[in-house]
């Protein structure tokens, strides 16, 4: 799957440098913009909050350190490492160095940002931070109900943060769904080398 992930943003990352999917970006944000209900702006702002600064750099520095302090350790590196995902926005748009929405027909919600487009560091760091963060708590937590209330709450946060991100103007289909590629690949990853070091530890 991790391959697979790869190869789509291969692809995806040569239609968006080569401007293929200008047009349809935009047809695309602006059929979400149409829904202009206010409970619906009100949860897309929500998915997005804690993607913003401060907050952005509080809750997941906060969430290793808690899982340092009830004895996690080695989960809380890799809860560390999986935030990592941010860092990986941070090189992709230097590369890329993609315009944010700039159309009349877009509406742009006041927020704090700034940089490319291309990807979501909204959505790449969600991916690392809570997609981890609910592989922890699947596999740890007790008892059954919490650990599915809080598994449900966090995958449907990752699920939203991305046509949050549209919906608000802030970005491109293409730079989300990129980030989701993106996103899924690394978790993986670290999903896989933190199993296998836990088993290692568990073995001896």
């Amino acid at each position: 799957m991790g391959l697979v992930a790869v190869a789509s943003f291969a692809v995806l990352f040569a239609l968006v440098r080569s401007q293929r999917s200008a047009a349809t970006d935009l047809a695309i944000t602006l059929r979400f913009q149409r829904r202009r209900q206010r409970w619906l702006a009100a949860v897309m702002r929500l998915a997005s909050w804690p993607g913003f600064p401060p907050q952005s750099r509080i809750i997941p520095a906060l969430i290793p350190a808690t899982l340092y302090f009830f004895g996690l350790r080695l989960e809380a590196v890799f809860q560390l490492i999986a935030w990592g995902a941010s860092g990986i926005s941070f090189s992709v748009k230097q590369l890329m160095r993609r315009p944010r929405p700039d159309h009349p027909e877009i509406r742009v919600a006041i927020a704090r940002i700034g940089g490319s487009s291309f990807p979501s560091g909204h959505v790449l760091n969600y991916m690392g931070v809570y997609g981890f963060l609910a592989y922890l708590v699947h596999t740890l937590a007790r008892p059954v109900g919490l650990r599915r209330g809080i598994v449900a709450f966090l995958l449907s946060l990752i699920a939203l943060v991305g046509p949050s991100r549209i919906y608000l103007g802030h970005h491109w289909a293409t730079d989300v769904l990129a980030s989701y590629l993106l996103g899924t690949t690394y978790l993986l990853s670290v999903t896989t080398v933190y199993r296998r070091i836990k088993s290692y530890l568990i073995g001896r």
